[in-house]
C-alpha cells in the first residue's frame, strides 16, 4: 500500500465534486452556473495540467530539497507552532505571487488561463497550466530557504490547494462574518470578476487579511460578471495556452529601446496595447464567432474527456513503473485528444486528421510493442485506402460535426 500514488485519485475526486455541485445547481434551478463548452474546455486545461505536472512535479520536490539542504537560513523545528506559521506563510508568498502574477505581462501570461472561462464554478478550479505551477514553485522556494522542511510544504500546498478547489462555485453564498479572516466562494468570485470595481482585489488563496493589509480587498456587492475584460474568441486549447505569449511578443516588436521592450515583459497588462489580440486572432484564425447551435452529438465529446480522465489516472497510478516510451506515448496522445475537444468546440473541420494521427500513434505504438515494428506502414496503408473507398471525411464532419436544430 505504501506505493500507493494518492494523487492518481485526484481527477475521479474532482469529478466526484463536480458531479454533486452540478446535482445540486439543477435543483436550486441555477442552469446558468454551468456553460457546456466553457466546462469542456476548463476540464481540458485541468487534465493537461494534471498530466505534464507528472513529468515535473519531482523535479519541483528535489528543488525543495536542495534549497533546504545547501541553503537554508534557520533551522526550523516541526511542531503545531510551526505549522501554524507555515500556513500563514504559505499564502502570504501566494499573495504576491499571485497579485504579481496580475501586475507583470510575463506572469500574467501564465495565469490569465485560469481567469478565461466566463462560469464559476469547479471547472474554473481546473484552470491551471503547468507554466502557471512552474512560476509559483519558484515564489514558494522561499519556504524551504526560510528554514520550514520540504517534506511540510509539500503538504501544506496540497492543504492549500484543496481549499482554494472549493473556493470556486457560486452555490455558497455570502458568509460576512467568516469572511474577516478567511477567503470564501463569494471573496473569491469577486477576484474572477471583471467588472471594473472588482478588478485586481482579493489575492489571497485562503485568508482574507493580507488583502485588508494592503489595500486589495473588495467585498461582493453586485453580482459578478466572470471572466476577462476583453473576452478570447476561441476555445482553442492551444491558443487558450499561448496567447498571451504571442501578444507580449508583438508588443515587443511594436516597441523601441530598452526600457520599453522590458515593458513590453515585465510591464502592467493594464498597458497592453487592445488591438493586439484582434490582429493575432485574425492572423491565427481564432476571431471565428462562437457557434449559435452546439454540436448534437455531444457524447464523442464526452468520451474522449472520459477516456483522458481513465488514462490519467491510471497513468498516474504506474507512472513510476512505465519507461520513457510509454510516458511519451501517452502525453503525446492526451494532447493532441485534448487540442481535438477544443477543436470540435470551434467545429474545425482540420480535426478529421487529427483522428487518423492519433490511429497512427495508437497502431504505431501497439507494433512496437510487439515488435513488429517495421509493419508500421500497414495501418496507415488501410486507413488511407478507407478513406478512397468510403470517404469517411464526409461521413465524419457530417456526423460529429452535426448541429442542432435552431430553435
Amino acid at each position: 500500500m505504501k506505493n500507493i500514488n494518492f494523487l492518481a485519485f485526484a481527477m475521479p475526486a474532482f469529478f466526484l465534486f463536480l458531479f454533486l455541485e452540478y446535482k445540486l445547481a439543477q435543483r436550486r434551478k441555477r442552469p446558468e452556473i454551468f456553460n457546456y463548452e466553457s466546462s469542456v474546455s476548463n476540464i481540458s486545461i485541468g487534465i493537461a495540467e494534471r498530466l505534464i505536472n507528472l513529468f515535473v512535479a519531482a523535479s519541483f520536490y528535489q528543488l525543495y530539497y536542495l534549497i533546504y539542504d545547501d541553503y537554508r537560513i534557520f533551522e526550523i523545528p516541526s511542531n503545531a507552532l510551526v505549522w501554524f506559521a507555515l500556513i500563514l506563510a504559505t499564502d502570504f508568498v501566494w499573495y504576491w505571487y499571485h497579485r504579481l502574477g496580475h501586475e507583470v505581462n510575463f506572469f500574467w501570461a501564465a495565469h490569465i488561463v485560469h481567469h478565461h472561462s466566463e462560469e464559476f464554478n469547479f471547472t474554473a478550479a481546473a484552470r491551471i497550466t503547468t507554466f502557471q505551477a512552474i512560476i509559483r514553485t519558484g515564489f514558494w522556494c522561499v519556504l524551504p530557504l526560510i528554514g520550514f522542511h520540504p517534506s511540510m510544504v509539500i503538504t501544506m500546498l496540497i492543504v492549500h490547494g484543496a481549499y482554494s478547489f472549493f473556493t470556486h462555485t457560486q452555490l455558497i453564498g455570502k458568509i460576512k462574518w467568516l469572511e474577516y479572516v478567511f477567503v470564501t466562494p463569494s471573496v473569491h468570485g469577486v477576484h474572477h470578476a471583471s467588472d471594473e470595481k472588482y478588478l485586481d482585489k482579493n489575492y489571497g488563496d485562503m485568508f482574507t487579511f493580507w488583502d485588508r493589509l494592503f489595500g486589495t480587498f473588495q467585498t461582493e456587492e453586485e453580482k459578478p460578471k466572470y471572466g476577462l475584460t476583453h473576452p478570447l474568441k476561441s476555445y482553442s486549447f492551444l491558443w487558450q495556452h499561448f496567447h498571451y505569449y504571442f501578444e507580449i511578443y508583438e508588443l515587443w516588436k511594436r516597441s523601441s529601446g530598452f526600457k520599453a521592450r522590458w515593458n513590453a515583459i515585465f510591464g502592467s497588462p493594464a498597458d497592453m496595447d487592445q488591438d493586439i489580440r484582434p490582429i493575432l486572432e485574425k492572423r491565427f484564425l481564432q476571431d471565428k464567432a462562437a457557434p449559435n447551435q452546439r454540436l448534437r452529438f455531444k457524447n464523442y465529446l464526452y468520451i474522449q474527456l472520459g477516456i483522458c480522465t481513465l488514462i490519467l489516472t491510471v497513468f498516474t497510478y504506474y507512472f513510476d513503473y512505465l519507461d520513457l516510451y510509454d510516458k511519451v506515448f501517452v502525453l503525446s496522445l492526451v494532447i493532441i485528444t485534448l487540442i481535438n475537444c477544443g477543436a470540435l468546440l470551434e467545429q474545425r473541420k482540420w480535426i478529421y486528421y487529427l483522428e487518423y494521427t492519433r490511429l497512427a500513434m495508437i497502431s504505431t505504438y501497439f507494433l512496437y510493442e510487439e515488435d513488429l515494428i517495421a509493419f508500421f506502414f500497414v495501418p496507415i496503408a488501410a486507413m488511407i485506402f478507407a478513406e478512397q473507398l468510403f470517404s469517411l471525411s464526409t461521413i465524419y464532419q457530417n456526423t460529429i460535426l452535426q448541429l442542432e436544430s435552431g430553435e
